[in-house]
């Protein structure tokens, strides 16, 4: 596996954990109201996704061959 391709994976990871514990921050504890799903959910959801995404790419992403 390459350099590119490691990192890549811990950034997917990284964006995962961060879209998990933002969706479900009033279940475990730490949101403000259980009944609402708040601006700070919603921007950690989206920094998630877009975390996520970045991964994904950098792992299957395409790698030019030397000649």
């Amino acid at each position: 596996m390459s350099g590119k391709k490691i990192i890549g994976l811990i950034i997917l990871i990284a964006g995962l954990i961060i879209l998990t514990i933002s969706v479900t921050a009033d279940f475990i504890g730490i949101g403000s109201n259980v009944y609402v799903f708040g601006y700070k959910q919603i921007s950690g959801t989206f920094v998630g996704i877009v975390i996520t995404i970045i991964g994904s790419l950098l792992i299957f992403k395409k790698q030019k061959k030397e000649v």
